[in-house]
């Protein structure tokens, strides 16, 4: 019966990882898969992570079942630090649901929303991250796109963005990027997040919001001013988070999935759909992620490395984007000033897909068809040949 499958086309992320471990030059430089990287050019594990998981380890005497909703130590600590110590004064609203990695929390939401009414349509950010796409769809939702990017300046486009979400018809899902865009690393202001706000509550759309990247832009709490204005704003709104990147567990894929009710009746009936559609999907998260991060958060000695070790890598990615607009600048005779006002670890090139394959065959440097690079992938070493060879690619035409 399986031979009606046809052949699915390679993860254009994944393959380029895939082609740079191939490649055997000793110049090779991967700027592709969105993984923070220090000096050395590895992933670290962060020191107050492994002390958490050493203390796990001496103190876990059980492996047993917990519910398909998670850990409770966990839900909570994060959607303190997502939503704020006073929760955006939505305590009694929120029904919390851990979730295997940002991915799982996409997904469960999208399941969530489609119970509660197929057939909706959720407006993702063009671009956006590819993964939105197949996540929310095949949970049944359709994908259309809103005005976020405009490659001719290199910045956002808020005006087409704001008209267009404010001619949406109510009840549509608004898929946005709390800070640290993926793929052009260009977020909104305070003040635009505000305007968004106000429009979605006139509107009456739903909120989505994916944050994967608290504390890599700018801190942990102006990272998350978004969620905690339109929390305030709007009567509900869905929040997934992934700890992935600022705890450093890609590999142990834990998030959260915050539903904010219109009330706490509501809020109740929404927390067991959470737990019945998590049920039937993997019954219940893995454990040690979360489990790790709960320990980091409640244990204050911890939480404060984990603090200082998030700013350093933010202030690292940061330092680099200045390194490398200066560098492009200088190299290419344009102005790349633009790349320092991102945030976060991405940033998209003005490349044609058929410059990123000359930059990956001639100069062995590894980057998205779509020219988004991964900022955290370059280093002082490398920055001057990586800018030397985008501009050489960019001046051929």
């Amino acid at each position: 019966m399986f031979e009606s499958l046809t052949r699915v086309p390679p993860d254009p992320i994944l393959g380029v990882s895939a082609a740079f471990q191939k490649d055997p030059s000793a110049e090779k430089v991967d700027l592709g898969v969105g993984v923070y990287k220090d000096e050395a050019g590895k992933t670290p594990v962060p020191r107050a992570v492994r002390r958490a998981e050493q203390d796990l380890i001496a103190a876990q005497t059980t492996k047993a079942y917990l519910s398909p909703v998670g850990n409770p130590g966990f839900n909570a600590q994060v959607a303190a630090l997502t939503f704020g110590v006073d929760l955006a004064g939505r305590k009694a609203d929120l029904s919390l649901a851990q979730a295997p990695g940002g991915s799982g929390a996409l997904h469960l939401g999208a399941l969530f929303v489609a119970a509660a009414r197929a057939g909706s349509i959720a407006y993702v950010s063009d671009p956006t991250w590819a993964n939105h796409l197949p996540l929310l769809g095949a949970a049944g939702l359709k994908v259309e796109r809103y005005p976020y990017y405009d490659p001719q300046t290199n910045g956002l486009a808020f005006d087409r963005m704001l008209g267009f979400l404010d001619a949406l018809p109510a009840d549509s899902v608004v898929v946005l990027h709390a800070c640290c865009h993926n793929p052009t690393g260009q977020d909104l202001d305070v003040a635009q997040w505000q305007a968004v706000a106000e429009v979605l509550a006139k509107r009456r759309l739903l909120p989505f919001v994916d944050m994967a990247y608290q504390g890599l832009g700018e801190d942990l709490d102006r990272d998350a001013a978004s969620i905690r204005l339109i929390a305030k704003a709007v009567p509900e709104m869905l929040v997934a988070v992934s700890c992935s990147k600022n705890f450093g567990v890609y590999r142990e894929r834990t998030g959260l999935l915050a539903v904010v009710s219109a009330n706490t009746e509501q809020a109740s009936i929404h927390a067991g759909q959470l737990g019945r559609i998590a049920r039937t999907v993997w019954s219940m998260p893995p454990d040690h992620g979360a489990a790790v991060v709960d320990r980091v958060l409640a244990t204050p000695e911890l939480r404060q490395e984990w603090v200082t070790e998030l700013t350093h890598m933010a202030n690292r990615i940061n330092s680099l984007r200045s390194l490398l607009a200066e560098k492009l600048t200088t190299a290419s005779g344009a102005d790349f000033g633009w790349i320092k006002q991102q945030r976060g670890m991405f940033s998209r090139l003005p490349l044609r897909a058929e410059q990123v394959v000359t930059l990956r065959e001639q100069h062995h440097i590894y980057m998205a068809p779509d020219g988004r690079i991964n900022i955290a992938g370059i280093s002082p070493a490398n920055c001057t040949r990586v800018a030397d060879s985008i501009a050489t690619v960019m001046k051929a035409g």
